[in-house]
This record gives C-alpha cells, structure tokens and sequence, in this order.
C-alpha cells in the first residue's frame, strides 16, 4: 500500500532494501531524519567523534565485508571534515555510499553552502544527488547500484529542503536490484596466457585486493602453473596457508622474498594496480614478462606498460587457463616450485623469521623485536590495521594475519591518521577477531578522539603505539638537517599512556620487552575495553626507510 513519506525516508528505505544497513556518522540538522530512518529500517549506526574517523570506520568495514556500508554526514563542514577518508576510499574502489545533507536548492548564501559536487568530484569519488522528490528513489537506488556493482565511492548529496517534501512510496514500480555481471575473457587473451606459463621457468601469481574473491582459482592455477604466489600489500592473507606462498609483496616484502620476485620470469598480476609500492618503482618486475588482468579497462597500464593485459573477471580468467594448461597436460607443471625454492620461500615468507639486529639504548625498546614478541603473545585470529608514517613497516610487516580478511591497508592516499578509525572499522566488521593497530605517536594524536569511540563500543582491541616524539619520517628524509631545523617536526616526550586512560582504556607504558607482563593480564581480563601500548622506541629509521622512498615517490608513507 502506498503512502505519503518523506523523502528522507524514501532514501533509507530504498537502501535498506538493496542491503546497505551499516551505517557511520557524525550526525548534524541535515542528516538527522534520513539516519534515524535507516535504523527504523533495520539499520545499525555507529557514532564516530568526528567525520573522517566515521568514513574511515566505513572504508575499513567494506573493505574487510565486501558490504556497502554508509557514512552519514552532515551539509558542507560535515562534508568536508569527511574529505580525506573518502579520498582514500575512493582511489581503493572502496564500495561506500556517503550520504552527504546538502543546502536548500539555490540557497547559495548559506553558510554551509560549497559546490559539493565539484569538491567531491576533485577527490575522485564520484557526485550524484537527489535531483527531486519524484526521483528520489531512483536516485538513491542509482546510488547503491554504482557503489556495488562498479565498487566506487559515491557521495550523494541531499538537499535539505528535498529531504522535507512529501511523496508516494511505494512508487508504481518496485525498484529491483541488479545482480552481478562477470566479465568473460576473450578466448585468444587465455591462449596467449596459457602459452606465457607454459614456457615460463619461474611463474608468479599476484594476487591484489580485486582478486580476493577469485583466491581459490588463482591457487588452482598457481598450482597448474608451477608458480609462486604473493599477494599485494591491499591483499595480504589471500593466499595464507599455501606452501608455495610469499607473504607480501612491494616495500614490506621481506629481501628473500623480494629476490624471488626479482628472479622471475613472468609475473601475472590479477586485480592489482602494479604502482610503485607494489613494485618498489617497478624493480620487482622489470626483468619479467608482465601480465596484467583486470575487469577495469583503465586499470590495465596505467602504472606500468605491460607485455599483455586481459580484461575479465580474476576468478574466470584464472579458471579458464588452469583448465586448458591441465587439458594439455596430465601433470602439473615443476616451474618455480623446485626444492631449493621451497626452502627459501619457507625462510623467507614472514619477517618475525629474519634475524634483528640487537641495538642497545637503555629506556627504548627496539619496535621490531617488540612487534615480533606481540605477534606472539597475541591471537592469530586478529584484523591488522597500519596508519602510515616511518613506523608502518612494523605493523605492516612482522605482525602475520590469518587471510586475507585480517588486514586492513588504509594508505593509498599516504595520509597519516586513518588508523586508528579504520581499526574501529575493523572491529565492527569482524567482532570475532581482535582488532590490532600499529601507529605512530603523531598519527595517533591526530584522531586521538576516536580513542572514545573504542572505549563506548567496548571494543576489545590492542592499540600499539610506536612513540618517537616526532614526525619520524621527515627526520629521516633529511639527514643533513640540523637540530634548529627539526624543532618543527620534533615534540617534547608525551604520555600517551595517560591520555589514553583519559578517555576510559587501559593502557601501559614499554621501554623494554620486560615490560609486556600487563599485555598477558589483559589478555587474561574480559578485554572489554581497549589496550593501548605507548612504546618509547628507538629513534633509528625502520628498514623501509633506509631502503630509500624512490620507489615511492613519496616521503610521507
């Protein structure tokens, strides 16, 4: 039966009934009706302190989920505030809807007036908005359709005095979801792929975050192949378990495993960018002949030219050359897989097994060795999550992850301070698991008030904070500077230890590994709040500073 609603309403239940009821926000005049609706709807909301902690938790949840979640944000400031998270969702085709409460039509004299559009449009999310009450469904659920089935965050803009209006709802027709289209390869693309592996001695499989629903199939035909698996830094954990497989892929792979990419032959690259993290500046895969696949056109190239690309969906083009490499054969191929192989792949997969180097400075704890004896005192059932800065090689690297759900990469922008959010996110999308963090005391602090969405969620997730006092990526881009020079990215000793029992956690201070006792205590507790570890540490650059930013292009990871 239909009835008269608002238009408020008509967006939350068009969404709710496509399958979008996660929602993060920061709630203000111009979102309140629309997300109360969505939880009359069946929706479940989630308070951040501020709007770029609500996009990241949503970025970090559908990132994990593969769901459209929600963010919920407030006309222009709300919108704004909101603009780095969604910077970063967007260039991970993160599959998000931000509904976005927009000024009057035509009240251009707002004060919360901008072109959201253009602002939008400028980050690389995608602008769409409600044009009209008789087309509000239509627009919302046009909305849904491109943030799933093109996975694109999209911003759609809600102009306050369209949100009031009265329409019919139900409308005529009911609005029908689409289902998933597989995009087929070409058979000669497949041909010219199962000759590239039937020639090749040394294959490698990499799998990126576009490929994650295609894993089993790119085993199956790493294992058809004779090939080595490696999963890019958006993918780790697709390919966890697999004896063949190398853990991560690009800055954080470990030397022995760098070596064994660098010595291959051919690379086939599924659903990943193949950009300069991935690659370290493409010495990964300079001597190789390079695959690309991809059901994204503009993907294929656009970071380095290729020998083939093919575009298609991951799991069907992986399918289709097992089959005919195993159709052709009775056996699986040897290639890379060889017996002194497999003794340097099993050496070489993760960091917690390279040998450190002792450095003794009395009142810091070494942030590698302190790493590595967390990974071991916490449950491998875990979500990491990394913010950037000198610090991410840490967390980054030597805590392992069970698959490829267990990880949580927030730094296609290379902002600093979208950890913490996006562990929150994390946490929601995977209670089961423990939620870890690894960040950096500047990073920290930038989004310190997320700290009391942890503690009112009760969430149970370790915070390790690697505390330098500094900036401590831009000490180490300029060697040659001077004390006076770095005052500015240098900051008087902080106790993060008590800023985080100020807002409710439980926290503890480390300056040697004789200080993790209280890691087990809590671990023991309820852990119905979060712990969070301020780890003084040494003040030397991480190894992936000294291995040099070239491959970056950047000094700001």
């Amino acid at each position: 039966m239909t009835q008269q609603v608002r238009v408020s309403e008509v967006i939350a239940r068009v969404l709710a009934e496509l399958g979008a009821r996660t929602v993060f926000g920061v709630i203000g005049s111009g979102n309140f009706r629309v997300t109360n609706a969505l939880l009359d709807h069946g929706g479940s909301f989630y308070a951040a302190r501020h709007e770029m902690g609500a996009v990241c938790m949503a970025d970090a949840y559908s990132r994990i989920t593969s769901e459209v979640s929600i963010v919920s944000l407030h006309q222009g400031c709300g919108l704004t505030n909101g603009l780095t998270g969604i910077t970063e969702a967007a260039k991970c085709h993160t599959p998000l809807i931000v509904l976005a409460a927009d000024t009057a039509v035509g009240d251009v004299t707002s004060n919360f007036y901008i072109d959201q559009d253009a602002a939008v449009a400028a980050v690389g999310a995608v602008p769409m908005r409600i044009h009209s009450a008789r087309t509000a469904a239509a627009d919302a659920a046009r909305a849904f359709q491109v943030a799933r089935h093109e996975r694109k965050t999209v911003v759609l803009s809600m102009p306050v005095d369209l949100q009031d209006e009265l329409v019919e709802y139900p409308g005529p027709r009911a609005v029908a979801p689409l289902e998933a289209f597989t995009r087929e390869p070409a058979p000669n693309d497949v041909a010219q792929l199962v000759s590239l592996l039937s020639e090749a001695s040394r294959p490698v499989v990499l799998g990126g975050r576009g490929a994650r629903g295609a894993k089993h199939e790119l085993r199956e035909l790493a294992d058809a192949a004779g090939a080595l698996l490696i999963a890019s830094g958006g993918a780790r954990g697709i390919f966890e378990g697999h004896e063949w497989a190398l853990d991560i892929m690009g800055g954080f792979a470990t030397e022995e495993a760098a070596e064994l990419v660098r010595d291959a032959d051919l690379i086939v690259a599924f659903g990943v960018a193949l950009n300069n993290w991935t690659t370290r500046g493409g010495t990964l895969t300079q001597n190789a002949t390079l695959v690309q696949i991809d059901d994204r056109a503009e993907a294929i190239g656009k970071h380095r030219l290729v020998d083939l690309g093919i575009l298609g969906d991951s799991a069907a083009v992986a399918r289709a050359a097992r089959d005919r490499l195993r159709a052709a054969s009775s056996a699986d191929r040897t290639g890379y897989r060889t017996p002194e192989v497999a003794e340097r792949v099993g050496r070489g997969r993760y960091w917690t097994d390279q040998p450190i180097e002792h450095v003794d400075e009395p009142g810091y704890v070494d942030p590698a060795a302190l790493t590595n004896a967390l990974d071991a005192m916490l449950p491998m059932e875990r979500v990491v999550s990394v913010d950037g800065g000198n610090v991410n090689a840490y967390p980054g690297a030597h805590f392992r992850v069970p698959d490829d759900q267990g990880y949580c990469l927030p730094l296609s922008f290379q902002s600093i301070g979208l950890g913490l959010a996006s562990s929150i996110g994390a946490a929601i999308a995977r209670p089961d698991r423990m939620s870890v963090l690894g960040v950096g005391d500047g990073s920290l602090m930038m989004a310190a008030a997320e700290l009391d969405t942890a503690v009112r969620l009760k969430l149970g997730m370790v915070i390790l904070v690697y505390n330098d006092n500094a900036y401590g990526a831009e000490v180490h881009l300029f060697p040659g500077s001077t004390p006076k020079e770095e005052e500015i990215i240098r900051f008087p000793e902080t106790d993060i230890a008590s800023i985080a029992r100020g807002y409710g956690c439980e926290a503890i201070t480390v300056r040697s590994l004789d200080d993790l006792d209280p890691v087990s205590e809590w671990l023991a507790s309820e852990r119905d709040r979060p712990l969070v570890i301020d780890a003084k540490i040494t003040g030397r650059p991480s190894w992936l500073m000294e291995m040099g930013h070239d491959f970056a292009g950047t000094g700001h990871p």
